[in-house]
């Protein structure tokens, strides 16, 4: 019997393999393997969704949010001020894939484009790079306008456009500027030969501590961090030395992609039912599945016992904490070959 782990995107007319860490598993399985963290999880999401968002600055900076493309070109790209793809451009990851991604995307009307590489981009690691015919790597790529990150961080000024309720005066005389940094890095767990897929690193290796500057105000990585929005359930897909730099930087916003059917956006509240949620799902119970794990359960409570808090602390108190907006951009839905999930959008 073969099992297989691959990436959430499947070449027109492979197989599906017998278990696929990037599928999600249906309900009664999840119920019967980990019922506890099943009950961890849906109280933590909860809470979080009964919170209120995140207040922007005045006037908003718009981020359109994309990922996982793969050779594809979205319809419809909401107008912004900056818009973001990370990674997985492509299928193979050939100069002449890449060049039309990016031709494209320099097409488009925001003011500022940033993209970082994903594991299908091959051309774009020196190390995967000679897995390539010579002709898919002959040449080089043009960015254009386009601000690619790879491990590098970016500053960009960006003009504020005035409010339309300042007098014809005031909306003269506006010279308002906002400056935003932005870091990005595309090192992914391992999912695929090492020699194919590019910036992987064996599962449970350390490759974040200490790499993302303190002052970044948006992230942008390829993988998830662990437990969230990278199919979190039964074991997660994302990594969990990821989530321990994104939990010491805290940036604004954080946009990733890799795992398609977790498309989507939430808010991480740094602040106890967070903590308590992540050591809950990262305890490892096999015979009982959790159900007689004490220290399980005591995250459960303390989930519902600091949810209820911070729910009561922002509804009534209007209190908004550290906070970090995280989104899965992913555009591929699924292992289907189409793209149709909805472009993210966020305001901060």
């Amino acid at each position: 019997m073969v099992f297989e782990t691959f990436v959430g995107w499947r070449r027109p007319g492979r197989p599906p393999s017998i278990i696929d860490a990037f599928e999600p598993r249906p309900f009664p399985h999840l119920l019967f393997q980990a019922p506890v963290k099943l009950l961890l999880y849906n109280l933590y999401h909860f809470f979080n969704f009964l919170r209120s968002s995140p207040t922007p600055s005045k006037p908003p900076i718009r981020v359109v949010c994309i990922s996982d493309t793969h050779n594809q070109i979205p319809d419809d790209i909401p107008p912004g001020d900056i818009l973001i793809h990370a990674g997985d451009l492509t299928n193979n990851g050939s100069v002449a894939e890449i060049q039309k991604q990016v031709d494209f995307l320099n097409s488009l009307p925001h003011k500022e484009i940033v993209v970082i590489s994903g594991n299908h981009d091959t051309y774009l690691d020196p190390r995967t790079r000679p897995s390539l015919s010579e002709h898919q790597r002959s040449g080089s790529i043009d960015w254009k306008r386009v601000h690619y990150l790879q491990h590098r961080r970016l500053s960009l000024t960006l003009p504020i456009d005035p409010s339309p309720s300042d007098s014809d005066r005031a909306r003269l005389l506006s010279s308002k500027h906002r400056r935003i940094r932005i870091y990005g890095a595309p090192q992914i767990p391992a999912c695929g030969p090492m020699s194919v897929h590019a910036f992987q690193y064996e599962r449970g290796r350390d490759a974040w501590s200490e790499t993302v500057p303190e002052d970044t105000d948006i992230l942008i990585t390829h993988t998830p961090p662990k437990y969230h929005l990278d199919l979190p359930m039964p074991a997660g897909m994302g990594c969990e030395h990821l989530l321990k730099e994104v939990k010491r930087v805290k940036p604004i916003l954080h946009v990733f992609g890799h795992v398609h059917w977790s498309a989507g956006q939430m808010v991480v509240w740094w602040e106890g039912s967070h903590e308590a949620y992540e050591k809950g799902m990262s305890i490892q119970s096999r015979w009982t599945h959790g159900l007689l794990n004490p220290w399980l359960w005591w995250n459960v409570v303390r989930v519902g016992y600091r949810g209820l808090r911070g729910l009561i602390w922002d509804r009534i108190w209007g209190g908004q904490g550290p906070r970090t907006v995280m989104v899965n951009a992913a555009q591929m839905m699924g292992n289907t070959g189409k793209i149709g999930n909805i472009v993210q959008v966020v305001d901060i």
